[in-house]
């Protein structure tokens, strides 16, 4: 199970950069929001726009720590027949992580993708087993192990 704690491990450290991220963009633009207020400029616009761009990075963190909540609900020990959330997926194209969507996540033994279970590879995968085929922008592939 360690390549899953790994993978795991990979999507925690994403989630928790965009959280970073997010948090550090939010204190700009709050920092340039009062230096704006304190200059005494009649012009608004300027911060029309940097209310924007806070209210945008606030939702972004938002979505970011839902993110971090899902992995938290995630035990690498866990191991089911069928697909859901938390299985690795190997089939014979690619392997899948069912978490967060994180991209193509590197491993010393093999290369994994970490998708969400409502994207629509994800929502394909979900409940399947073993053996099973799946056909995904006209291409098929079958399921070769579920961890």
């Amino acid at each position: 199970m360690k390549i899953k704690s790994d993978v795991l491990q990979a999507c925690f450290d994403y989630a928790n950069k965009r959280i970073a991220n997010y948090k550090n963009e939010i204190e700009t633009i709050k920092e340039s929001i009062d230096s704006n207020d304190k200059s005494g400029d009649e012009d608004d616009s300027g911060n029309g726009k940097l209310f924007n761009d806070l209210e945008k990075n606030s939702q972004y963190l938002t979505d970011a720590q839902k993110m971090l909540d899902s992995l938290k609900a995630i035990s690498p020990k866990m191991v089911s027949d069928k697909v859901i959330l938390g299985s690795l997926v190997k089939t014979t194209t690619n392997n899948f992580f069912i978490s967060i969507s994180a991209g193509k996540i590197d491993t010393e033994t093999m290369s994994v993708f970490a998708i969400s279970s409502g994207s629509p590879i994800g929502m394909l995968l979900i409940n399947k087993v073993k053996g099973d085929q799946v056909e995904f922008n006209g291409n098929t592939f079958t399921i070769i192990e579920v961890i």
